[in-house]
């Protein structure tokens, strides 16, 4: 069952830059090396701006082969299991008749017999996470906390991959088990170091 948190971002920073905030969430599932994934981007917002935002606690998965091609998006939830496999019209991504090893987890199995796959996880339609060049008999294994990371940064796009030095400066964890709808403050800004905070939590 899907829970929507409905979250609200309001600047009542002393930003005179105009810096765009980023928000990413780490995959901890810890059996591959894990690029981290611009998941949503505020781009430049002036004093006193809201901007809503929507978090599904569903996922959904696709597929994307090296010639660029991708596959339909599939809903997925914690325990989902998905495999790529070869039939009549090509390769095909779709449901597995096993589900994931850990219940809270979400994999997806490369079960063709030639050829790598990129595995991609999106929440609310945004890119939230990737596990390139999975080879034949592999799987990307996709895990997240309740919380997300929040921070600034400049020429970032939703959806880009993050370098380790722009995850290093953005170190804000939120924890958002058991909210229903929030706002994030970001306050700070001159001579002050930003800071992230959750009002009028429900």
């Amino acid at each position: 069952m899907s829970n929507n948190i409905k979250l609200n971002f309001i600047n009542k920073s002393n930003d005179v830059n105009n810096s765009s905030v980023v928000i990413f969430q780490k995959n901890i599932a810890d059996n591959f090396d894990k690029p981290t994934t611009a998941w949503k981007v505020i781009h430049k917002p002036k004093s006193m701006d809201n901007h809503p935002i929507d978090y599904t606690t569903n996922f959904q998965i696709a597929t994307s082969d090296s010639h660029g091609n991708n596959t339909p998006k599939l809903t997925a939830h914690n325990g989902s299991a998905f495999e790529v496999v070869e039939n009549t019209t090509g390769d095909v991504l779709q449901n597995s008749s096993t589900p994931a090893m850990n219940l809270e987890e979400i994999e997806v199995r490369n079960n063709l017999t030639r050829g790598a796959i990129n595995a991609n996880c999106y929440r609310n339609g945004k890119l939230l996470a990737s596990k390139i060049n999975v080879s034949p008999g592999q799987k990307a294994v996709f895990k997240f906390n309740p919380s997300i990371y929040i921070g600034t940064a400049s020429e970032i796009e939703e959806g880009e991959f993050l370098n380790s030095a722009i995850i290093s400066q953005i170190n804000t964890e939120i924890n958002l088990l058991g909210i229903n709808s929030a706002d994030i403050v970001m306050t700070g800004g001159g001579s002050e170091p930003f800071k992230f905070s959750l009002e009028n939590v429900r």
